[in-house]
Order: structure tokens, then C-alpha cells, then sequence
């Protein structure tokens, strides 16, 4: 490491203001501050001093990520094995499939969301922001694994300009960047987010997996199947190959669906990992599941259609819930700040998404509700500033009066 520094140290003069490399000034400092902590400190003002930086919260965010990350990696060539009549296929040829069709999808998002943060800050004569490092992961994690490249970098690109730079870039976004981008995709490319064969990798992969899709396979997740089920009464959920799932199958997480939200042991890993490095607010985290939770056994009285009638504990474990309550709603910039909104805004996230999960034709609630509650964030913290201003007043007078008396 410390050659190099030395070597960073020595190419430096020629990216500050009148050397021969200046207009790349931001992205040397963004390569420099991801490789090393930033030697400059405020000069003037009151400042609280903490170990814990930005560029530090975001590589614990991403390391929070990787087991969902990997196990993703790893289902997706499961189920590509599956649906070729191969299970048999071991560990190390599923995972390996399943990194080589998920991997380009990591380094397009990469590619497309930082080439647009670099030219901004070229443009801007900023410094680049690290706020990228987890929506670049989060953005794959969160859509079908045979969607498209040019896809990804057309979604990834309209969120970063349109649902952070018109902000104001990292800190000043109202919405989600990664949700944004999965909204893009579901409404402008409906094909690619919905059906059934889109959830599982049906490429052959450099020479991995040469076999013909069977006839049996579908590919449907299981609120797929609910959403597009005709009968009033609870309905037997299959895997890919029409074999029956149980709610043990849905918890480890080897049945179709998003690369990364379908491994609910690896996601509460990180879950442990955001939790006791208070990156995320366990208020909001557990609100969204009790909220979600009292309103499924609300509509489970009411049991209108299939997915009325799932129990409450499978429609935690189906579907991008629980990824949405850990990795999204939990999002320090765009979800509530106020301790009391912190409960509100996680309950309303959970009622939310499992409301609208209810309707037929629309499963998968958690990343509207996520929007919608991000629209009404800090309308939630400024109801909750003012009701603390009007008690403290109160106090006030109390104690005025007192002292009169």
C-alpha cells in the first residue's frame, strides 16, 4: 500500500487546478478517497469527529449485501439446472453459472450509474460522491436475472440522472435510486419484469449449462402464480418445475424470483451486520414487518382471492419484502429521520406493500409502497417536529405557571 501512495503521491500535481491533467481533478480524488481515507479535515466551525465516514457506511452497506449477493448467484444457476433436468449438476457448476450471468450485470450497472456520476462531477467541478457503491449493487440484486444488459444500463442511467443529479446528487434525492430504477424497467419494459421465463438464466453460459429448456418449465415466481390464479381458494405454490413448495423452501430461498431478494437466511445476515453497526434504524426495519404483518392477517379474514388466503408468514418470505425492509426502506436519505417517524414511515412501507400485493395482477408491492412512502417522508418528520415543538410548549407554560404560583 504504501508504494502505492507514493504513486499517487507523485501523479497528484497533475490533476490539481493548472496541471496538465486537470479537468480529470474529480475523478482522481474519487479513485484516491476510495483507496485511502481523505488526509483534509474542516478548518473552521464545530465539527463532530467520528470514525465512521460515508465511504465506511457505504462498504459496510455493500458487505451487507454479498451474502445476498452470492446466494443469488448461486440460485440462479439452481434454477437453471433445475428447469434443464439437471439438479444434480453440484454446487460449484450452479454457482459458477449463476456468477458469470450475474456478474455483467453488476459491472454494466457500475459502468452506466459511475460514468455518469464521474462527468457530472467533471461538469459540477465536484468531488464524486460514494453514494454509488450501494445502488450500483442493489440495482442487479433487484431485477430478474435474464433481464437484458442494454436494459440495465438504459434503467440504471435514467435513475441516477433523473432520481439523484437533478437533486442535487448523493444526499439530496427524494426517492430511492435503486427503486427508481426497477420502477423504470417494470413500466417501461413490462416484458422483461413479468411473465414467467424471465426468472430463470436459459443462455448457455461458455460452455456451462448446453441443455434445452424441458417442456414442463414455467419460471412463474410464486406470487406469479397467485397474482394469475382464477380460483377464490388458497392455492398450492410450485417451484419452476411444477413441484410443490413448502414455507421452508420459500425461507432458504430455491425458488424463482430477483437475484437478490430471494435468500432470506443471507439477507438477515446482513440485516445483523446493518443492525449492530447502526447503519439501519431497527425502528423502521421492524415496523415495515409489523405492519405488513397486521395487514395480511387483516385481509387473510377477508380471503376474496388467493392471495387474501397465503398466511401472513409466507408473504413475509415471498417476493422482495423482506429485501425491501432491510436494504430499502431502511435508507438513511430518503426514508423518515425523526425517531417517532421512523416507526410510522417503516409501518406505513409494510401495510403498504402488502396492500397493493392484494390486488390481482400486481404481486410484488414492496417497491411502490417504498416510493409512495418516500413522496411522504418528510411530511411525516414535519408532523412529528411540530407535535414535539407544540409538547415542549406546553412544558413551557406549565412551568411558567408554576413559577407564578
Amino acid at each position: 500500500m504504501k508504494a502505492l501512495r507514493s504513486f499517487l503521491d507523485k501523479i497528484k500535481p497533475n490533476f490539481e487546478e493548472g496541471g496538465k491533467l486537470a479537468m480529470f481533478r474529480s475523478v482522481f480524488e474519487g479513485v484516491e478517497t476510495f483507496l485511502f481515507v481523505p488526509g483534509t479535515t474542516a478548518k473552521r466551525g464545530t465539527h463532530i469527529h467520528d470514525s465512521i465516514d460515508s465511504k465506511r457506511v457505504m462498504s459496510i452497506v455493500v458487505i451487507a449485501l454479498m451474502p445476498a449477493m452470492l446466494f443469488g448467484m448461486y440460485n440462479a444457476g439452481y434454477q437453471h439446472y433445475l428447469v434443464t433436468g439437471n439438479p444434480d449438476a453440484g454446487f460449484w457448476n450452479m454457482f459458477l453459472f449463476g456468477f458469470l450471468a450475474v456478474m455483467p450485470k453488476i459491472v454494466v450497472s457500475y459502468a452506466a450509474g459511475l460514468g455518469i456520476e464521474f462527468i457530472v462531477a467533471q461538469w459540477k467541478k465536484e468531488e464524486i460522491q460514494e453514494g454509488f457503491l450501494v445502488t450500483g449493487m442493489l440495482i442487479p440484486m433487484i431485477i430478474p436475472v435474464d433481464c437484458p444488459l442494454w436494459i440495465l444500463a438504459v434503467a440504471t442511467a435514467f435513475a441516477v440522472i433523473f432520481a439523484k443529479e437533478v437533486f442535487g446528487g448523493t444526499g439530496m434525492n427524494i426517492f430511492n435510486v435503486a427503486i427508481i430504477a426497477r420502477a423504470f424497467l417494470f413500466f417501461s419494459y413490462p416484458t422483461q419484469m413479468s411473465g414467467d421465463a424471465i426468472w430463470v438464466a436459459k443462455e448457455p453460459i461458455l460452455g456451462l449449462g448446453n441443455h434445452p429448456l424441458i417442456d414442463t418449465f414455467t419460471g412463474a415466481t410464486p406470487l406469479g402464480q397467485l397474482a394469475t390464479s382464477t380460483t377464490q381458494q388458497a392455492l398450492q405454490l410450485t417451484n419452476a418445475v411444477g413441484d410443490p413448495l413448502t414455507t421452508l423452501d420459500m425461507f432458504i430461498g430455491l425458488i424463482p424470483g430477483s437475484i437478490g431478494e430471494t435468500g432470506k437466511i443471507a439477507i438477515l445476515l446482513g440485516a445483523v451486520l446493518l443492525l449492530f453497526t447502526g447503519i439501519a434504524s431497527w425502528k423502521t426495519m421492524i415496523s415495515v414487518f409489523v405492519g405488513g404483518t397486521l395487514t395480511c392477517l387483516l385481509f387473510n379474514q377477508i380471503g376474496a382471492n388467493p392471495v387474501m388466503n397465503l398466511p401472513w408468514y409466507d408473504h413475509l418470505l415471498l417476493g422482495g419484502f423482506i429485501f425491501g425492509a432491510v436494504f430499502m426502506a431502511t435508507d438513511p436519505v430518503t426514508s423518515a429521520r425523526t425517531e417517532t417517524g421512523k416507526y410510522i414511515f417503516g409501518f406505513m412501507v409494510g401495510a403498504l406493500a402488502i396492500s397493493i400485493r392484494m390486488i390481482p395482477g400486481y404481486p410484488e408491492g414492496m417497491m411502490l409502497a417504498i416510493i409512495l412512502m418516500n413522496v411522504f417522508a418528510p411530511l411525516i418528520d414535519y408532523f412529528v417536529v411540530k407535535s414535539n415543538i407544540k409538547k415542549r410548549m406546553k412544558r413551557v407554560e406549565i412551568n411558567n405557571c408554576e413559577l407564578k404560583n
